[in-house]
């Protein structure tokens, strides 16, 4: 991906795995005719006033944008586009790896061997879940989700879905699934959908995975559902105030935490972008809007 970035563009590159400043940020994107940033950097009108009216795309490095205020960039003419569909099938494998790691205690019993304490096989030893006969409910209803169901339906799960689109209403599959499994953007109305109230429909055996966007959940009111085992457990892809993490979440056993990796494979990366640099090219030295654009004028 650097390498096409280089062959066909005037390149200014942040190379660090952590994001710039804000200040530094606002002071490097002046005078650039194109952006490629990351879910981490806030796209709003004070950026691109800092870039200037030269500025005719943001390219996000993710297939969320709740990071990029569109109509912003729309009121400028400025192309928005992202990258759908190659991270679905990372995306949802890990959302199943993290159910089972979940489920099967996998990291519970890491953890375990790590700390040094006697164990021997048993019967009864950590004794958990299977996913065979498990009710899956999908909180949304796109690529993602569907990949989900599809990898759960082969591991003998039954699937039902809640979305604006149809499906089942949203309390009575919070009230009916053994898992719940969030897989919608973050928008003024999804933010908070799963609160303490939501929390309560579901069963004290059921358990919430979230892989799409960490404010979809009121970290707090599930911080009190775990620890006082009104739901059974939470695997955790992403986090409300990321990369902070409530520090409620840390001392218990039954959650599974990982720091944001759907779709960290190496393939699915360099697909994600590849398709940026596609986008880029397309507005900066073809004139046209690409294919994955989200925002433009006309």
């Amino acid at each position: 991906m650097r390498a096409e970035l280089e062959r066909s563009f005037e390149l200014e590159l942040h190379d660090s795995v952590w994001p710039l400043e804000r200040d530094e940020l606002l002071m490097r994107v002046a005078g650039m005719d194109g952006l490629m940033l990351m879910l981490t950097d806030r796209v709003d009108d004070e950026l691109l006033d800092a870039a200037g009216p030269q500025l005719r795309i943001v390219s996000d490095y993710s297939v969320g944008i709740d990071n990029v205020d569109v109509e912003a960039c729309r009121r400028r003419g400025v192309v928005v586009s992202n990258t759908p569909e190659v991270l679905t099938e990372a995306t949802a494998e890990l959302a199943i790896a993290i159910l089972l790691a979940l489920l099967r205690r996998v990291a519970e019993g890491d953890r375990l061997i790590r700390r040094g304490e006697e164990w021997i096989w048993a019967p009864n030893l950590m004794l958990g879940r299977g996913l065979q006969g498990l009710s899956l409910g999908l909180v949304g209803y796109g690529r993602i989700a569907k990949a989900v169901e599809r990898l759960a339906l082969a591991h003998g799960m039954e699937v039902m879905h809640s979305s604006r689109s149809g499906g089942m209403p949203l309390d009575e599959l919070l009230a009916s699934a053994d898992v719940i499994s969030l897989n919608l953007p973050l928008s003024a109305e999804t933010r908070h959908l799963i609160d303490a109230a939501a929390l309560a429909r579901m069963k004290p055996t059921a358990v919430l995975v979230n892989t799409s966007r960490g404010p979809i959940v009121d970290e707090e009111a599930l911080v009190g559902a775990l620890t006082e085992r009104r739901i059974a457990g939470a695997a955790l892809d992403v986090f409300e105030r990321e990369p902070e993490v409530h520090e409620g979440l840390l001392g218990l056993e039954n959650v599974v935490l990982v720091p944001h990796l759907g779709s960290a494979t190496e393939e699915t990366r360099e697909a994600m972008g590849m398709l940026c640099v596609e986008a880029l090219r397309a507005v900066l030295l073809e004139g046209r809007v690409p294919a994955n654009a989200v925002a433009h004028m006309g």
